[in-house]
This record gives structure tokens, C-alpha cells and sequence, in this order.
């Protein structure tokens, strides 16, 4: 008995440490397509959440609390044959010290989703040949999760999976699916190339100042962490001012905006009205959202 829970502890120690990177939930919406068989896409989601979720993306170790949280909705618009439309939605979060709390790090809807899958064909990665669109998308999607979770615990932690993730892309880059070209706008090269980009490293400074060293401080120092989350706004008026409308920011608020408002409409005082100056310019789309903190 002894020598089997010794066995069983160990066989538990050994899988906790090769834990895979993602605890992706993964559904698949044909509400908008005229289809009698719904199997296939009863069988498309469950392979697609093995393939997230059971791939190995990184030889790096994650224990099993240390994985990332995130969601993909795919929801199909068009349906014939083997041929697939639609889009897909990424969200993800990463937790807060000393807190039950989730924070959202990444919110964003891609349209550009085309694909051919006939059921139970295996979803297969291989990071040097392009095989199959559906496999690209959400490969390269769970590089950029990763690597954006990676950014906010440790400053620009982030790099080799958006490497991964720009590789894809230029693996895909010679097939006829949307979404690749560099020419098209607020594309997945264009996502990736500016992550990568010198010109918008303000945002990956951000992305760690506003997690690590503000929003984790909260429950201890409460008072330090909103000055430091406020500060980090004039990171992105600083990117604003050399490329104004940068599709990074975007991504930023469309994740964020709720939460600042919450952080900055509760507890100790800041200077609200120079922030809420900074924010309409930088985001002026979540005006409503910055008007609603209260001082």
C-alpha cells in the first residue's frame, strides 16, 4: 500500500510539472448556419479543445496552477462542404496576488476565419510547414495568449512566443486564407509585427508595469498601485504621439477598459481628472466608460 501511494504521489508530482501551457475553453457557435448535422460541430469543438489544450506549445514547465486562462468562441457564418467561415474570438486573463481576482489581458475578435475540416481529420501543429489554416489560427493565437500572459508577470518575458506566433505567420503567409497579408489592415501580421516592434515597446512596458507592479500591489498598497496604473497611461500618450491610432492600444483597452474604470471609481483618491484627461486621448472610444469613474 505504502509503495503504491508513494508510486501514485510521484506519478502526480511528474504530470503537475509537465502541465501544459493553456486552460483554454473552446466553443464553436453554427446557430447562423442551415445545418441538420450539427455532429460536426459537436466533433470540431472537442478536437479543437484537445489540440489547445493537450498540445505542448513551449519546453518550458508550467505547473498545473500556473496555467493560462483563456476562452476561444468561433462562431461559423457559412458552411459548405469542407469550407468553413466565420470568426473567432480570443479572450484571456491572468490572476492578481493575493486576490481571487481574474484580470482580463487579452479581449480580441479576429473575422478573418476561414478553413477547410472534414470531422475527425487530426488537428496536427508543425511549426515549420503549413498544413491546415484552422491549425495556423489557433496556434498562432495560443503563442500570443502565452506571450502576453508571460509580459505581465516579467518585462518582455513575452518574446520567444511571438516569435512562434511570427513564424506562423510566415509559414501562412503563401496560402490563399485572409488574415495573413501584411497589406491587410489590423491583421494577424500586423498584431504580431507590432508587438515585436521597437516602435510600440512603450506597450510591452505597459503591459508589465500595469500588472505586476501596480494591479498586484493593490490588495497590500492600494494607494501605490493606482499611482503606478495611472503613470502607466502616459506610456501609451507617449506611443499615441509617435503613431497615433496604434492597433496595440486598441487591443489594450478593448481588454482593460472596464477594469479601469472599476479600479479608479473605488478606494484611495488620485488625480481622476488629469487621468480621465489622458484617457479620452489616448482612448477616446471608451469615453462613456471614462466618464463613468467617479471622484
Amino acid at each position: 500500500m505504502r509503495k503504491f501511494l508513494t508510486l501514485f504521489t510521484f506519478l502526480f508530482i511528474v504530470c503537475t510539472l509537465q502541465a501544459q501551457e493553456l486552460n483554454c475553453t473552446v466553443t464553436i457557435n453554427s446557430d447562423q448556419v442551415s445545418q441538420t448535422n450539427q455532429q460536426i460541430f459537436r466533433t470540431l469543438e472537442r478536437s479543437l479543445s484537445d489540440f489547445v489544450n493537450k498540445n505542448k506549445w513551449t519546453n518550458r514547465v508550467y505547473k498545473e496552477n500556473e496555467r493560462v486562462n483563456a476562452q476561444m468562441f468561433i462562431t461559423i457564418t457559412e458552411y459548405e462542404s469542407d469550407r468553413f467561415s466565420g470568426n473567432i474570438q480570443i479572450q484571456s486573463s491572468r490572476p492578481v496576488y493575493n486576490t481571487s481576482y481574474e484580470s482580463p489581458v487579452f479581449n480580441y475578435k479576429d473575422n478573418q476565419l476561414n478553413f477547410q475540416y472534414i470531422e475527425f481529420q487530426p488537428l496536427v501543429f508543425n511549426e515549420n510547414v503549413f498544413e491546415s489554416n484552422l491549425v495556423a489560427v489557433v496556434a498562432y493565437y495560443a503563442y500570443i495568449i502565452l506571450g502576453l500572459d508571460a509580459d505581465t508577470f516579467s518585462l518582455e518575458e513575452g518574446t520567444d512566443f511571438y516569435r512562434k506566433a511570427q513564424n506562423i505567420v510566415t509559414q501562412a503567409q503563401g496560402s490563399n486564407y485572409s488574415g495573413w497579408s501584411q497589406s491587410s489592415d489590423r491583421s494577424r501580421f500586423e498584431l504580431v509585427d507590432n508587438l515585436l516592434s521597437n516602435t510600440y515597446k512603450e506597450y510591452r512596458v505597459a503591459m508589465y508595469n500595469y500588472h505586476r507592479k501596480g494591479l498586484d500591489i493593490l490588495a497590500d498598497n492600494n494607494s501605490t498601485g493606482k499611482q503606478i496604473i495611472a503613470g502607466t497611461m502616459n506610456l501609451f500618450q507617449t506611443m499615441i504621439n509617435r503613431r497615433p491610432n496604434a492597433f496595440l492600444i486598441q487591443t489594450f483597452f478593448d481588454a482593460k477598459s472596464e477594469e479601469i474604470q472599476n479600479i479608479f471609481s473605488d478606494g484611495p483618491k488620485v488625480d481622476i481628472v488629469k487621468l480621465k484627461e489622458t484617457l479620452n486621448k489616448i482612448a477616446p472610444l471608451y469615453s462613456s466608460t471614462w466618464n463613468d469613474i467617479k471622484y
